[in-house]
């Protein structure tokens, strides 16, 4: 764990890849090589990734792309995704309009 603590390790110079247009994030539409610009841009974290591009912070709050953040994530520092720590969870949610909570039932 040393390794993602240590933000001074140099992980290397960012290099696009073929699969960087892959969409790894569907709700915010963030693609592999947005996720991989972000950690040499020294987001090391699921955390970071998420507050830098909310990967994860859409719809599904990232029931459907943590693995794969976290994945990515370990594969640029060279650690096993088990050193990540995971981000906070939230359940999956839809926005929900003001009149359906405000709509009030008469009683008879």
């Amino acid at each position: 764990m040393g390794k993602i603590k240590d933000r001074l390790t140099d992980i290397g110079k960012y290099v696009p890849r073929g699969d960087d247009d892959l969409i790894i994030c569907r709700c915010e539409e963030i693609s592999k090589g947005e996720i991989r610009q972000a950690i040499h841009d020294g987001m090391f974290t699921l955390s970071e990734i998420r507050r830098y591009l909310r990967a994860g912070m859409g719809l599904c709050q990232g029931q459907t792309c943590s693995r794969l953040v976290k994945g990515i994530i370990a594969a640029e520092l060279g650690i096993s995704p088990l050193e990540i720590e995971p981000a906070p969870a939230r359940a999956p949610m839809r926005p929900i309009p003001m009149k359906v909570l405000g709509n009030e039932r008469k009683e008879v």
